[in-house]
């Protein structure tokens, strides 16, 4: 569940806001001044931050400057002022968004769901996934996916699958495969990385179609695009 903190001090408002978004199933903290708004939004993680322009013991764009220099979380700024200039303010002391009041509350969802898009997408760019054909393994959550599907690896066949997959079109002797995943000083037998092959096989290929890791006789293995 998305959690937003609301900073608005307007209590009529504030409480409509809640109810709404409670509604659409985000979970809302309030603060009804700058200061509190600002020790809460420091304290605590959040999603979203919505802001208002004009509070009491603390204004909102120095609340905003304050957040956006202790941490990074999306800021909609929802204000009465509507100048270019209060605008321009708002975005350039860090809001990514800035809402005028009166709004309908449909075009306050619209900018939420934007908000929220943009971290999706930015966060899935950052993520570093490797692909072969419909085949992904996301490096951060150790996960390995085909067609969407999850592939349950243990840690040993998972390291020798990252390891091909970083190393496409490469072929692999045995002899750098077992230093690669088991480590420089084991004393298993090379073997072992044949049986490991075989394991992989059995879980990532596609029965009737090529194997995605493919033998290169009498030096080791390679998935080659």
């Amino acid at each position: 569940m998305k959690r937003i903190l609301l900073i608005e001090d307007e209590k009529n408002l504030s409480r409509f806001l809640e109810l709404e978004l409670r509604h659409e199933a985000f979970e809302i903290a309030l603060a009804a001044d700058g200061k509190s708004g600002l020790e809460l939004a420091i304290r605590e993680s959040w999603d979203l931050i919505l802001l208002d322009l004009m509070l009491p013991a603390m204004d909102g764009l120095e609340v905003c400057r304050q957040i956006r220099a202790a941490k990074k979380v999306p800021i909609i700024m929802i204000t009465a002022r509507d100048s270019v200039t209060d605008r321009v303010s708002g975005l350039d002391n860090g809001a990514d968004d800035y809402i005028p009041k009166p709004f309908a509350i449909e075009e306050l969802l619209a900018r939420i769901r934007v908000v929220f898009r943009r971290q999706e997408e930015a966060e899935e760019q950052q993520r570093q996934l490797l692909a072969f054909h419909d085949l992904v393994l996301d490096v951060d959550a150790r996960v390995v996916t085909k067609d969407s599907r999850t592939i349950e690896l243990t840690k040993r066949e998972y390291a020798l699958l990252e390891t091909f997959m970083k190393n496409l079109n490469r072929v692999l002797p045995r002899e750098t495969l077992l230093d690669m995943v088991w480590g420089f000083d084991t004393v298993v037998d090379t073997n072992v990385v044949d049986v490991y092959v075989r394991y992989l096989r059995n879980k990532i290929d596609t029965e009737g179609e090529a194997s995605y890791i493919q033998t290169v006789r009498g030096i080791g293995y390679v998935m080659r695009k």
